[in-house]
């Protein structure tokens, strides 16, 4: 089976900033004021504190679940600056409560290290106020992700192959089941026939990886990248993280398995006919013979997420020239498969049309006919509905447009006093800060949390440069990006704030990732 994942939704940034405007010569609030209460934006989880009043590096995520079945994970919330409670541009948080040990603000609670006790002292006696310690050393660093696919087994062709653990309860599964069914056909064996029916396991396996190795293939000729294959408790999935560009492609694509697991059944057909059909080898070749079998004519059947189900959506593609027609139409297609694999198979079982008959299909074996009929249709449900979904996605990622979503930025000198530049800033109408260096060379960009931490008595004894986060060449950020090359860029480099730039390498704004976040709520909140 071949899913297509993609783009999922932008991690939230920082809960509270400001938000962004329709245009980037918009006007902003007032970066020297004191704001209202900010708003929360939709969906964002509460940021946590980080040390030293640094912002923990975040970005959009890598695709969700919805696309595919293991997606990863989502790393913590950005941190806000000492003495703040959420970051934003053009507001401070006088009133909130500090953080653990660090220094408050005006009109904030919370208790003060010696050293602050000291500043404040001094302050009050010469009735100036001391310059406050900015933070030192390089941002905290993003702890590596963690694998989620579960145990690693290689990289044919690049992609990881991961086996998920419920893979080893299925095979205990298929060991048990089909080791009880050599004992009535070799009974000779003994408890050796459960390793007969282990092998058999890995072996069913293999076809299956073989399988998703076909759809593997097949996406990196059309150039398309592929994440990982996993095998899991029915059967495996390749993750294909975009779509194809034609309804041709997509058909083919999806087509490429099913046809492998026919050879492969072809083939064991083939190595069964010198062998003595009452001996072990013999009893393995029409066990895989049989159940690759299954898995081309289960996977043909015409529902999303199976490989027929991507090959009906081609089709509708191709005749209603809208992909998102034929996802529709494929989709519910899977709903109604999942109904009637829910009712029909235990049907199925007891009319004895699966070999057995009625009277033996009894008991035990009707619990556990039901019981795969169940899982096996709750899969193909929730297959059908994430498809839905990633199809809704993908029809609203074209609005994400870097150009719209930037904030207006004022260039400012490294030793620029905050105060100054957030003067400029308003003047201007820009909500952004760039720091230049005497030739107007972009170096870094002042970060929203840190303007924050600093309260209003004390911004004309910082300079902007102790505020602002280095340039990396992954923070540039072109103006033209849009949709799913915009999140993917994003993703590249996770940051708070990015430079966006004209072809021409001008300075056109800065990009929030809490402003692409938001976009991207709203836009998927509008119906389809």
């Amino acid at each position: 089976m071949v899913e297509s994942g993609g783009s999922g939704r932008p991690r939230p940034d920082n809960e509270q900033s400001a938000e962004h405007p329709a245009t980037p010569a918009s006007p902003a609030t007032d970066l020297a004021q004191t704001p209202a209460a900010p708003q929360p934006a939709a969906t964002a989880k509460p940021s946590e504190p980080a040390a030293d009043g640094e912002d923990t590096p975040q970005g959009p995520p890598t695709p969700d679940a919805e696309s595919t079945t293991g997606g990863t994970g989502e790393t913590a919330g950005t941190g806000d600056t000492a003495g703040t409670g959420d970051a934003g541009v053009a507001s401070d948080t006088g009133g909130t409560g500090d953080t653990s040990g660090t220094g408050g603000s005006s009109g904030t609670g919370g208790d003060r290290t010696p050293a602050e006790g000291k500043a404040d002292d001094a302050e009050a006696e010469t009735g100036q106020p001391t310059p406050p310690a900015l933070p030192k050393g390089p941002p905290p660093q993003r702890p590596p992700e963690q694998p989620r696919g579960g145990l690693l087994m290689g990289r044919p062709f690049g992609v990881p192959v991961y086996v998920a653990p419920s893979w080893f309860l299925v095979a205990a599964l298929i060991t048990w089941v089909f080791g009880g069914q050599l004992d009535r056909v070799l009974p000779d064996l003994g408890a050796a026939r459960y390793l007969v029916a282990l092998f058999f396991a890995v072996a069913f396996y293999a076809s299956v990886l073989i399988h998703e190795l076909a759809h593997t293939i097949a996406a990196l000729r059309f150039k398309l990248p592929v994440r990982r294959i996993q095998l899991q408790f029915f059967g495996g999935v390749s993750e294909i993280e975009k779509e194809a560009e034609t309804p041709g492609r997509e058909f083919w694509l999806a087509f490429v398995g099913p046809l492998l697991s026919l050879a492969l059944a072809g083939l064991f057909y083939l190595a069964m006919q010198p062998v003595e059909p009452g001996t072990v080898p013999g009893v393995l070749l029409a066990g895989l013979m049989i159940s690759n079998l299954i898995v081309a004519i289960f996977n043909l059947l015409p529902g999303l997420p199976l490989d027929g189900g991507r090959m009906l959506r081609a089709v509708v593609w191709k005749i209603t020239g809208k992909p998102m027609s034929g996802t529709i139409a494929a989709a519910w297609v899977g709903r109604a498969l999942a109904v009637s694999v829910l009712i029909g198979l235990p049907l199925l079982t007891q009319s004895g049309a699966l070999g057995s008959s009625a009277e033996d299909s009894v008991g035990m074996d009707t619990v556990t006919d039901a019981l795969l009929a169940a899982i096996l249709a709750a899969i193909i449900w929730t297959g059908a509905g994430n498809s839905l979904r990633m199809a809704r996605l993908r029809e609203h990622l074209p609005e994400l447009r870097a150009r719209t979503l930037t904030r207006r930025a004022v260039p400012v000198e490294t030793n620029t006093p905050l105060s100054e530049a957030l003067r400029r800033a308003n003047d201007a109408g820009a909500r952004a800060l760039v720091v230049v260096d005497a030739h107007g060379e972009p170096l870094s960009l002042v970060r929203e949390a840190a303007i924050v931490g600093v309260p209003e008595h004390r911004r004309p004894w910082v300079a902007v440069s102790g505020l602002a986060q280095d340039l990396t060449d992954g923070m540039r950020v072109s103006a033209e990006l849009a949709g799913e090359d915009l999140l993917d860029v994003l993703r590249a480099t996770p940051a708070t704030e990015y430079l966006v730039v004209e072809e021409t390498g001008e300075i056109f704004g800065v990009l929030s990732a809490a402003d692409v976040e938001r976009a991207f709520v709203k836009a998927m909140a509008r119906p389809s």
